[in-house]
């Protein structure tokens, strides 16, 4: 593993142990070049998956970035990151067994709609007015009526 501080191409793994999801590796590693301490994690990746977006622009999967999404709609929510890593390991593998290698953006939105719904409705009502496009004020209130609504029932 290359040092992310000097480049040596050396480091030795000095603690493994799993993530609190159990759906990694964390390990703690020391460069053999400069000493320095960093952290890698292991995951399990069943195949290569592309993201075909919108425009028809193809990209590879970034379980990073899918992260980062539910962080953004996650903050100042009653959400703690093993909440949002479950979820976002959730959301891969169920891409991952899907059987195609490509998968349509819309299809990765909806199951990150599906996962914030069940987890908080803010972050929820947060995700869709940028996966939806809000407009303007009133598309908010239209989908959070019909939030609330599902809710009471």
């Amino acid at each position: 593993m290359r040092c992310p501080f000097c480049g040596h191409e050396d480091s030795q793994v000095k603690d493994s142990r799993p993530t609190e999801d159990g759906a990694a590796i964390r390990r703690r590693r020391q460069c053999e070049g400069c000493g320095a301490r960093f952290t890698t994690f292991e995951r399990i990746q069943l195949r290569d998956l592309t993201v075909l977006k919108t425009e028809g622009r193809r990209e590879p999967f970034d379980r990073d970035k899918l992260e980062r999404s539910l962080r953004v709609a996650c903050r100042k929510r009653p959400v703690d990151s093993i909440q949002i890593e479950r979820l976002a390991s959730g959301i891969q593998r169920q891409l991952e067994t899907i059987g195609d290698s490509e998968i349509e953006s819309t299809r990765i939105g909806a199951l990150v709609m599906e996962g914030l719904k069940a987890l908080d409705a803010v972050a929820y009502i947060r995700f869709a007015s940028v996966y939806k496009d809000f407009a303007e004020a009133k598309d908010f209130e239209e989908f959070a009526g019909a939030v609330n609504e599902a809710a009471q029932k």
